[in-house]
């Protein structure tokens, strides 16, 4: 008995040389599975093929001469799903083109096994039937449902791209003013976590596609030599009858050993190499994707990095990724993974909206609405005063700055415990008439109070004996906080 061999399977060439790929391939997700749940279907009726035959050659051994004629009937038509088998000599095909013809010069032949026929032979191919069944339903219930978890996936992926071009065209033609679930770039990275769901599906899919591909071959040659037993069983029973009939079955089982275990299962990956996957292959990765308005202006941030936030109740300061957009949001993120779980915003501020305070040091100040709730919530949102502190001196004026120009409104307000940043010259200084003024504590509408800083590079914190002395006026001489000596406070 011939001894399996290892094949190749088919490479599936790229359509292009570019590394991008389209985010919702075109491609049917069930197309291999098709295939395949095709080609078991042809092997089912094949073995179907050797039941009917052997069964019929039991009953019309009860009938000799003209009954045997009923057994040439069963394998008269061509097989079903025949362009699943080589058409040549040497393969399944023509193994059954020897069967009908020997079939017909033993039509007139002995009976005696009829018995044996029926208790030994046909539960072989039985067996072997019920197995390719079992093995078709295996083939739905496992990769079947992962096509259909693909496609569903890929679903909820078209629906999102769809909606970042509906919101960047909206952001094209109406200037950049929308609501915070609107933003292109709240909506883009929706679609790269539903993007990277989807392609964990598709490679899920993809493995047991290939896991289901590469135990077809085994799966096949078992088919064969399963025929080839239960033909060379068969041989064994016809042996006792007369001469004729023993040379024309031996011819027929001859014909279906010498077929190699591998000789359709080649064939059949040649004929359909375009269709199966190649193993090889890489899988898919988000960085090679590409999908419609991935790089648009408004999806890209004006300014991305960590900031800390003072909390309301703790007061202590928590770390979180933030962003300004083009749309004038400013959002705040727990971080900037987008895979692990759908990143919509903790915090959404949009600045026109907005007041921002000085920067001081590494602290800034923004008051406004946190407008990420939707339309309820932001209706029933009030404003607040959020309080940010920077890594550097040099980042927090870089933030403030980009938020300044978004902000509906700038003050001179400087956060809570911060030394003023332009100090009140000494008398000698040529800026000695520059002094910073403090409105006292007890601001109206629970603002906290405005401190005016005016360009200084040398000098201390005026206090309203120093001013004096400088020679400034009753208004710059104001004492800089409520308790004298003390930055100004809020």
């Amino acid at each position: 008995m011939a001894t399996p061999t290892t094949s190749t399977l088919p490479t599936r060439s790229a359509t292009n040389n570019s590394v991008d790929e389209d985010a919702v391939p075109g491609e049917d997700t069930s197309e291999v599975t098709r295939l395949f749940s095709e080609r078991l279907a042809a092997w089912k009726h094949a073995v179907g093929y050797l039941e009917d035959y052997i069964e019929a050659t039991e009953k019309t051994n009860h009938a000799h001469g003209k009954e045997y004629e009923k057994i040439l009937k069963t394998v008269k038509d061509p097989l079903k799903e025949s362009h699943h088998f080589d058409q040549s000599l040497g393969g399944v095909a023509g193994m059954f083109e020897n069967i009908r013809s020997n079939t017909q010069g033993i039509s007139n032949q002995h009976y005696e096994t009829a018995k044996q026929l029926k208790g030994s032979i046909l539960p072989v191919f039985d067996r072997l039937h019920t197995e390719i069944k079992n093995k078709t339903k295996e083939l739905t219930k496992g990769a079947g449902k992962g096509s259909k978890a693909v496609d569903k996936a890929r679903a909820h992926t078209q629906k999102h791209i769809e909606l970042l071009g509906q919101h960047t065209a909206t952001f094209d033609s109406a200037g950049g003013r929308m609501t915070a679930t609107d933003d292109p770039y709240v909506v883009q990275r929706g679609v790269l976590h539903r993007l990277n769901k989807q392609i964990l599906e598709e490679n899920n899919n993809r493995q047991d596609l290939i896991s289901v591909q590469n135990s077809f071959a085994q799966f096949e040659a078992h088919i064969v030599q399963t025929i080839q037993h239960g033909l060379g069983q068969f041989m064994q029973v016809v042996n006792t009858q007369a001469e004729q009939t023993r040379a024309m079955y031996g011819d027929m089982v001859g014909t279906a050993q010498r077929i190699p275990l591998d000789f359709e299962w080649n064939g059949f990956i040649q004929r359909n190499d375009t269709v199966l996957i190649d193993p090889a292959a890489p899988a898919r990765s988000v960085a090679n994707v590409s999908f419609p308005n991935q790089d648009h202006g408004s999806t890209q941030p004006l300014i991305s990095g960590s900031l800390e936030r003072k909390a309301k109740i703790m007061r202590s300061y928590d770390t979180n990724y933030c962003v300004v957009t083009p749309s004038k949001f400013f959002h705040e993120y727990k971080t900037d993974d987008n895979f692990s779980r759908d990143p919509v915003p903790e915090m959404s501020l949009y600045l026109p909206d907005c007041m921002i305070g000085a920067v001081s040091g590494q602290k800034f100040n923004v008051k406004g609405k946190d407008v990420s709730k939707g339309k309820i919530g932001n209706t029933l949102s009030m404003s607040h005063e959020y309080q940010f502190k920077a890594h550097t001196p040099a980042a927090a004026a870089q933030w403030w700055e980009i938020i300044r120009e978004a902000a509906g409104q700038v003050t001179s307000e400087v956060p809570a415990g911060s030394v003023p940043t332009s100090p009140v010259t000494g008398q000698n200084s040529p800026d000695a008439s520059l002094a910073s003024t403090v409105q006292s504590p007890t601001q109206p509408g629970g603002l906290a109070p405005l401190q005016t800083q005016n360009i200084a590079t040398q000098g201390t914190v005026a206090s309203p004996t120093t001013a004096g002395t400088a020679g400034a006026t009753p208004s710059s001489a104001a004492p800089a906080s409520g308790v004298v000596g003390e930055p100004g406070k809020y």
